[in-house]
């Protein structure tokens, strides 16, 4: 029998064995396959239709997500690079780009097409994704904090960074008196104060050093003293921000106390317990050799931060606080390190951050302030205290500690300079009703105005500078 077959098969021509092998898979795969998928759309769900909530429905946020990704990266790619084109840092088009995608501009100019890209319920889905990247920023940003030379900043360092915070401190609280009975209805007076009080007091020092190093200012004095001053402000502005949100976030007195006393106890044990066991864990071998691959290196950095993260958020301030924090007790001058953080760097940018500025852009609405002549002189005002606040003082700060006046000029530029680091503490203060949607949109236009002026200042300033320049003092 099988000699038989054997020779049946030999028998047949290529072409007969293909054409048996196409109906065999017809019948025996195809078709199985069809009648599985009518049998299941006929009676599955009794009704002929997908349950509700099914990934195939048209409710899917993974779907939305995917098709939206592509357009969030392009726009802020064509937009970053348009910014610097016009020698602005890269965040600037990012920005921009999360507001072009926004009810600002899309959402007005076609709002058929907003509501379709960006639908109500993929908002959540954006905010998770954006939330983690924020967390993962903020860590890199403390890791990148040159805590050495905060700990060395000279005499002229100490009172500008000092100053750079106080001026623009109560320059916010006086701002606040004024702008509470029109646009902080329903928020007490306390935390929303002191909020604006922060919101004047930030100078974003990832922006900063990024605008620094593009205009190759990085061996200038003036630039290693603008550094050291951002550093300290950084600190101090978290700091402060923690206390308000600990302030805004309790019921009581004593809720306040107890939030801040954890918020203490949590920074020791990150400086007397996580950090010396940091360090332990990732020094070399006794035979130079790395204590951990990239990968296990990567893995740990990222479980520490979430879990310091989730720690914060449980005592009840932002996470952000705990990932800034595990950054800034994380060794420096370890290589694993290095390449962990850079792997992180180029996922985040490229992947999370975009989708902050998005979520950002999304809750941004312009048309909150629309054609009110009054808000517009509000928001006016505004932007004239936070520049006045903060390169008004730093100036004044830099001069009286010896610095020549174009120098100090510059300084004051910097100083002004507020990019991602506001825009994280903005979105604060909305999650906790600190400030209101208008409010927002206002210190976005802020942030916006103070940010972009840098560069643009700087080159000012330079023009002027190049007949004659005023040494910076060592210390």
């Amino acid at each position: 029998m099988s000699s038989l077959d054997e020779r049946t098969t030999e028998s047949a021509t290529p072409a007969t064995r293909r054409g048996r092998a196409w109906i065999a898979y017809l019948a025996m795969v195809v078709l199985p396959v069809v009648a599985a998928f009518f049998l299941l759309r006929t009676g599955g769900s009794g009704d002929g239709h997908a349950p509700a909530g099914h990934p195939g429905g048209a409710a899917d946020p993974v779907a939305k997500l995917l098709f939206a990704l592509p357009i969030i990266f392009l726009a802020c790619r064509l937009l970053s690079a348009a910014a610097r084109r016009l020698a602005q840092p890269t965040v600037i088009g990012e920005i921009f780009a999360g507001i072009l995608l926004g009810p600002s501009f899309l959402g007005w100019v076609w709002p058929a097409a907003y509501h379709w890209i960006f639908p109500d319920y993929l908002a959540s889905t954006i905010n998770t994704l954006a939330q983690i990247g924020l967390v993962i920023f903020m860590f890199l940003v403390g890791y990148e904090l040159d805590v050495e030379l905060v700990r060395r900043r000279s005499k002229a360092a100490v009172l500008v960074s000092h100053v750079s915070v106080a001026i623009p401190f109560l320059s916010g609280v006086l701002l606040a008196f004024v702008l509470h009975p029109t646009l902080g209805a329903g928020v007490d007076r306390l935390p929303f104060s002191l909020f604006l009080a922060i919101s004047m007091s930030i100078t974003a020092f990832p922006v900063l050093a990024r605008i620094i190093t593009d205009r190759g200012m990085t061996k200038l004095p003036i630039a290693a003293l603008a550094l050291s001053c951002a550093a300290v402000d950084d600190i101090t502005a978290w700091c402060l921000l923690a206390l308000v949100v600990a302030i805004a976030s309790a019921t009581s007195m004593a809720a306040t106390a107890l939030t801040i006393g954890l918020t203490v106890a949590f920074f020791a044990f990150m400086l007397f317990v996580v950090r010396p066991l940091l360090r332990r864990l990732f020094a070399p071998t006794e035979q130079g050799q790395k204590a951990l691959p990239t990968t296990a290196v990567v893995s740990v950095l990222l479980a520490g931060l979430l879990l310091s993260a989730l720690a914060t958020n449980a005592i009840g301030i932002h996470p952000i606080f705990g990932a800034f924090l595990f950054g800034a007790v994380t060794p420096r001058g370890s290589l694993p390190i290095r390449q962990a953080t850079e792997q992180m760097h180029a996922l985040t940018v490229t992947l999370l951050l975009p989708l902050f500025f998005v979520y950002t852009g999304l809750r941004t609405k312009f048309d909150l302030i629309g054609a009110d002549p009054t808000l517009w002189l509000w928001c006016l005002l505004i932007v004239a205290v936070a520049m006045l606040g903060k390169w008004g003082g730093s100036l004044a700060a830099a001069r009286l500690s010896g610095i020549g006046r174009r120098d100090a000029w510059s300084l004051g530029a910097l100083m002004n300079c507020r990019g991602l680091t506001e825009l994280a503490v903005l979105n604060i203060g909305l999650d906790l009703k600190v400030i209101s949607p208008t409010m927002f949109a206002m210190l976005v236009v802020m942030t916006l105005v103070t940010t972009v002026a840098t560069s643009p200042a700087l080159s000012l300033i330079e023009r002027y500078k190049r007949r004659t320049g005023d040494p910076v003092p060592a210390g």
